[in-house]
């Protein structure tokens, strides 16, 4: 074999890669840094876990994952053949990769925000245009589609990550009825936030609506997700996913959770109320705190000196996010873990900045 020949495609040669959240092991640690949800999934998840056969795991799971996949829809008045599961939002992402970019196909996102966008695009070879939010508020350009034009696919974080904001429902509906491509609104955060645009997938044939059980449904662990849309967009995905994509654990599991509708929502009432808890605090300690429809916090610290504060918490065995390239690098994102916790990272932020916490 030739060491020095490179097999690889050169779209592969030349990306950098894909870089997950962090995962420390440290004693002590508050993990605050990739937005896991803080309270234990719904107990009907343990409760089928301690009855299941596990002889059933000598069988390969449904290819389709029908069950899973009637339970989502019926969840938000879809049909069947308008959802398709996936390993984990990021599969479902995959998908809509494979299908709609290439070398000719390019692809828009907006900039900051889930950089897996960028990763799967150099998979594809396809064109990018990163579209900036504005570098101060984090808002919407009122050029978006002028830039996004051209671009196959156009995927919209809403909320977005790492910024926390959301963006108005009237502007997502303008964007579907003048995009000529495909429009995804990725939705990881949506339980958190204020509205969706579900609505707009079954209004118009060029929409798709991803959703994941990571966060809301405290399933981050399991690797689950969603996408819902027209039956011809979700038809052509199923050409295009792996053939036992989502396990047949994942598939009850998942199902089991949806049923449950009242104790995630309950777990969100309490996240919503530490977020809020958290941003009136950290405001009241002069940092900048972007609004947030989300399970996190985007905070700039009074002297703007994010990545100081970001190693002093890390110090304390309190791991947040930074983003070290503009325009987030005078931020840390905080996810919002329990009140317990959250009052740790503001005992250590009102000790460091030299304060009293106002309670």
């Amino acid at each position: 074999m030739n060491l020095k020949q490179n097999y690889f495609r050169p779209e592969v040669t030349e990306m950098a890669g894909y870089v997950p959240g962090e995962q420390p092991k440290i004693p002590n640690i508050l993990k605050l840094n990739t937005n896991e949800n803080p309270y234990s999934p719904s107990p009907l998840v343990a409760a089928m876990l301690r009855n299941y056969d596990i002889d059933l795991l000598r069988r390969y799971p449904d290819p389709r994952a029908d069950e899973l996949c009637a339970a989502a829809a019926r969840l938000h008045g879809f049909t069947r053949e308008e959802v398709i599961a996936g390993n984990g939002s990021d599969d479902i992402l995959t998908m809509i990769f494979r299908c709609f970019t290439d070398k000719e196909r390019g692809m828009s996102y907006l900039y900051p925000s889930y950089s897996l966008y960028q990763s799967l695009a150099d998979i594809q070879g396809c064109p990018v245009t990163r579209i900036p939010l504005n570098p101060e508020t984090f808002e919407l350009p009122d050029n978006l589609l002028e830039q996004a034009r051209g671009s196959n696919l156009l995927i919209i974080t809403r909320p977005n990550a790492p910024t926390g904001k959301s963006y108005p429902h009237e502007v997502m509906n303008e964007i579907c009825a003048r995009f000529d491509g495909i429009v995804v609104f990725d939705e990881a955060y949506v339980d958190f936030s204020m509205d969706s645009c579900l609505d707009l997938a079954k209004e118009f044939d060029n929409v798709l609506v991803t959703r994941t059980l990571s966060k809301s449904y405290s399933l981050a662990g399991l690797r689950l997700g969603f996408a819902y849309g027209s039956r011809k967009l979700i038809g052509g995905m199923y050409k295009v996913k792996d053939s036992y994509n989502v396990d047949r654990l994942a598939q009850l599991i998942g199902a089991t959770a949806i049923a449950d509708q009242a104790w995630m929502r309950n777990n969100v009432k309490m996240i919503r109320a530490t977020r809020t808890r958290m941003i009136e605090e950290l405001r009241q300690m002069d940092f900048k705190v972007v609004d947030s429809e989300t399970n996190f916090v985007l905070a700039s610290p009074p002297d703007g000196d994010a990545k100081k504060f970001f190693d002093a918490l890390r110090g304390e065995a309190i791991i947040v996010r930074y983003f070290p390239e503009p325009p987030t690098t005078q931020y840390i994102r905080i996810t919002v873990g329990t009140d317990e916790e959250i009052d740790r990272l503001l005992d250590f932020t009102a000790n460091y900045l030299g304060v009293k916490r106002k309670q």
